[in-house]
Parts: structure tokens; sequence; C-alpha cells
């Protein structure tokens, strides 16, 4: 077989760092860029590399999506206070995947309306999205080991803090970043079904045969300090985890549930649009064919509400941060409880 990416012309970002080189560097992944603000500009994503000798590399990246905060505000602390006598072996920290849509302050780019986590492998002859996705793709992916991807729900989305992992053909695969999900130490740990895996970068990296962990964190476009701390804590706890840091994995208080999403009938989505009004609240569990949410048609007075059923079993992990709904939207999505561990 081919290997179509040897094709490929090489990636037209460039790094200002060494990622040999031992120490502590900060630079930018720098993508030339023409347009009619700047005819020869750059867009600059901000990178930071810890190198302290051998040992494995890990890729910690945030603002995959522009509009979610927990993993851009860690790393950002992270990437100023981790030091190289601190780890063995490679930390390589960005913070801001998709730099234009993080200081839009969207889930998406500005600049060519590109949702990088639906644009791998990508394109280095492809418009900005691609041309990043690319760049992960070809050139910091095959040098990481381990990679940790923080999500959370963005503008449209309220989420259950959790750490997740995928089913896999290559069970240790499997298992490893199962247990790195775990480890992260959010409430949940959750193994996770994917509507359109194709195309993440998950997927990208579990195919190299990278251990791959990734966390919702939250949601509504904002963060909270609860949820900075458990993503502080659980960036700590996966370096320690994987080797990279010294120290003791802590786990949250209250103890973890692990979760489960067998298949996509855990995402309830909307039929219609309109006003939800959701009856559970997150983390609370449901049975099948209960009522959890109603839509309410706001282009006549008088009628009755649609009401949407649970058709499963499980916890709700996640709901719709906006009450208006259009028709398409997931409005839920239901896990399966698989255990609940102690603290």
């Amino acid at each position: 077989m081919i290997d179509q990416s040897s094709q490929l012309r090489p990636s037209p970002i460039f790094a200002t760092v060494d990622f040999d080189a031992d120490g502590v560097q900060h630079g930018f992944l720098k993508l030339p860029i023409s347009t009619d603000k700047s005819a020869w500009g750059a867009v600059m994503i901000p990178v930071t590399v810890v190198k302290n000798g051998d040992g494995p590399t890990a890729l910690l990246t945030g603002g995959n999506h522009g509009d979610e905060y927990e993993g851009i505000t860690s790393l950002l602390k992270l990437s100023s206070t981790l030091k190289a006598e601190d780890v063995t072996g490679r930390v390589i920290i960005v913070p801001c995947m998709n730099t234009p849509a993080v200081m839009a302050g969207k889930r998406t780019s500005p600049m060519d309306k590109g949702n990088l986590n639906r644009s791998f492998p990508g394109d280095p002859n492809g418009s900005v999205t691609p041309q990043i996705a690319d760049y992960f793709t070809r050139v910091l992916v095959p040098m990481s080991d381990v990679v940790l991807d923080l999500h959370s729900g963005g503008r449209t989305l309220d989420i259950l803090p959790f750490g997740a992992s995928h089913v896999l053909d290559n069970k240790a695969q499997q298992q490893s970043a199962l247990e790195g999900a775990k480890a992260f130490g959010a409430p949940y740990a959750m193994v996770m079904f994917e509507l359109d895996a194709e195309r993440l970068f998950d997927t990208v990296c579990e195919r190299q045969g990278k251990v791959f962990v990734a966390t919702e964190l939250g949601g509504g476009g904002t963060s909270t300090p609860q949820s900075i701390a458990i993503a502080e804590r659980g960036v700590r706890n996966f370096l320690i985890h994987y080797g990279l840091v010294q120290g003791d994995v802590e786990m949250p208080q209250g103890g973890q549930m692990y979760l489960d999403m067998p298949d996509a009938s855990c995402y309830v989505q909307s039929q219609h649009s309109g006003v939800l009004e959701l009856l559970v609240a997150l983390g609370e569990e449901v049975k099948k064919g209960q009522t959890i949410a109603y839509v309410y048609d706001i282009t006549r007075s008088g009628t009755d509400p649609v009401a949407y059923k649970a058709e499963r079993d499980g916890i709700l992990m996640a709901r719709r941060a906006p009450s208006l709904i259009n028709m398409g939207d997931t409005l839920a999505v239901i896990a399966d409880i698989v255990e609940r561990l102690e603290a």
C-alpha cells in the first residue's frame, strides 16, 4: 500500500522552537498567510517545549475549538510553570491549536470557517484550518507517544467533566488509553462513541498507534474555578501516569463514575425547532422511555410541546446549553453507568 502522506509537499508551517533541544522553549508554529490586512503575514500558534533527556513525549493540546476554555487556560498556565528538571522526556504544549478560532472566541475559524476537529488528516495545499491539521498529523503526532486533547462543550453544550477513550481494534492501545482517561482524575471517565470519527484529531492519533485521551470539562462558552481545577489536576495526573513527571495521581474526593457510550442512541437529537425545556439536570439518572425534554413551537401559541424521551437507561452526561434549538441539534446525551469507583 502506498503511503499517501509521503506524496504531499512539506507543511508550510515551521516552528521557531527546536523540538530536540533540552530545556524550556517558548515560540510559535508559524503559518504564512496573505490577507487584505497583512500581505506577508502569518498565523502564530503558540507552542512550548519542555525537554529533559530521554523518555516519552507527551503532546498536550487545547483550543482545538476556540470557545472551549478549560484546556486553553490550564495549558497556558502550565506553559509558564513547568520546569525542565521536573520532566523525564519531552512535553509539547499547544494551548491554542486553532489560534484564529480562539482569538475570535468561536468554535470554528473566522479565516475559512474551518472546524479543526473535522479537518484531519488535513491538507498542506488547503486553506488555513486543513494546513494546521496537516502539520499536527505529519509533524507533531509522529514525534509523540501519548496525546491529551482538552475539550469542553463550548457555547452550545454543557457536559459533565470526564476523561475519554475509544473502542479500538488494538486492545492494548485501547486499554492504555482507558487507563489514562481514568487516571486523568475527572469525576467521570468515559468510553465515548463519536457520531463522525473519520476526520477527528482523535482518529489521526489512534491510527498512528498513539495513546490518545480526550476530555470534556464543562461548557457554555466559559469556565469556572471548579472546571479549571479539574483540568489542571488532570493534566498533571496525565503526565504522572505516563511517566513524564514524578508524583502521585490525585483522584476526585467524591470518587469517580465510569461511563460508556455504546452507540448513536446515546444522542437525543431534536426533530423540531423552538424553545427547549429540559426536565432532567446534568448528572441525574434516567430510565428508558422517560420524558426528558419538551420543545415548544415559538411561531404560535396554544399548541402542545413535543416530548422527547430517553432511549436507554443511564445518566444525563451532556445537554444543549442555549434554550433556542433547531432541528438536528443534540438536546441531550445519555451514557450507561458501568461502575462507581470509590475515592
